[in-house]
């Protein structure tokens, strides 16, 4: 059972709310309201779907998506879902945080979601240790999440010794900080101040935090400010230390749900190849989806690594390594204190599911 207590060290206290709904048809769930509810929204022109449409699948599957410039950002403005399951009823769920889709997960009241591979990686070990499976890899972090600093004489990771620096806990951002400041060796010396990507915002603009580690569009905010970089995310992981935007889902969905989540990651598949082969029409639809110009996007997406589904299937990817960075990830959180205990190389392995991407991508 997850106790309260260990709910309030993963997430930010944001209340996700499950409202039981029986329901009829071949997917299992409820109909949630958690973040915000909606529609797919399908604002940009409609495409055919990449693959045959299954009929078959019926009933209810709520999605939890987040404004990071992804494939599931594409795929709800193309409509993709509704298009390739015509008798399905897909509910779009908007969160902050892969907390927050975390804790949806263990409220029952969501199925599949974005979140990022340290809120991941802290799920699989105790004290949570939630049923999920990882079922594809969003992106590989890049600069788009990135350590800034607003005082100029501030030029190094070191110099933060006995400064604020805001960063959203229980993120892949909370994440790469920690490892940072560990790295420079101030691990216990920087006030590290949980703050949401809004609160981020304001209290730089009051002047009460020193630096902020973040992703877009909060850090594209910060930089126009006059903030400046002192490290990011691919010198991170070029340290040893890589981080993802993952899709992860109730065990149990993707148990009782391989025909949905192979139509699923067809579409995914689209939405990458459409990033990396037309990333300006790409950009299109992302930022008719985030209210954003097309520019702004198209300058995001090239802080990320995007994988197609016959990469995500290699061993190196979902085929294999994915399981192990995930429990390096969380055998740094033990050492910071972020987690009681870390499961077995097989508890992590086994919590990536490689089915879908392997099929979509032969």
């Amino acid at each position: 059972m997850i106790t309260k207590t260990a709910w309030g060290r993963l997430t930010r206290g944001v209340a996700v709310v499950g409202v039981a709904t029986a329901l009829a048809g071949g997917l299992s769930g409820c109909i949630v309201k958690s973040g915000r509810p909606e529609q797919s929204r399908a604002i940009g022109p409609a495409v055919p779907c990449p693959v045959a449409p299954d009929p078959s699948v019926t009933g209810t599957v709520r999605i939890g998506w987040q404004q990071i410039p992804d494939g599931d950002v594409i795929v709800k403005d193309a409509g993709l879902l509704e298009t390739c399951l015509p008798n399905a009823k897909l509910v779009w769920s908007q969160f902050t945080s892969g907390g927050d889709v975390i804790q949806a997960f263990g409220a029952n009241s969501l199925d599949i979601g974005l979140l990022g591979s340290a809120p991941a990686a802290k799920a699989l070990s105790a004290p949570l240790n939630i049923d999920m499976k990882i079922v594809w890899i969003q992106d590989l972090i890049g600069p788009a999440e990135s350590l800034v600093a607003r005082d100029p004489s501030i030029k190094t990771v070191a110099d933060l010794k006995g400064k604020k620096i805001g960063v959203p806990f229980a993120s892949t951002s909370h994440y790469s900080l920690l490892t940072a400041l560990d790295k420079a060796g101030i691990g216990g010396d920087a006030d590290v101040i949980n703050l949401t990507p809004d609160a981020i915002r304001g209290a730089w603009v009051g002047g009460q935090i020193d630096a902020a580690y973040i992703w877009q569009p909060t850090l594209g905010q910060l930089l126009s400010s006059g903030a400046h970089v002192l490290t990011d995310s691919s010198q991170v992981a070029a340290e040893g230390s890589p981080t993802y935007d993952l899709e992860g889902a109730r065990s149990d969905f993707v148990k009782n749900n391989p025909k949905f989540l192979r139509i699923w990651t067809a579409a995914q598949d689209w939405a990458v190849k459409l990033l990396t082969t037309d990333p300006h029409e790409a950009s299109v639809r992302i930022a008719g989806q985030l209210g954003v110009p097309v520019a702004q996007i198209e300058q995001q997406i090239k802080g990320y690594r995007y994988f197609d589904a016959a990469t995500q299937a290699e061993p190196d990817h979902l085929g294999g390594q994915l399981g192990a960075d995930l429990r390096n990830t969380a055998q740094f959180l033990l050492q910071q204190g972020q987690v009681n205990g870390v499961g077995s190389p097989q508890t992590y392995a086994s919590a990536v599911y490689a089915d879908a991407a392997k099929e979509v991508g032969k």
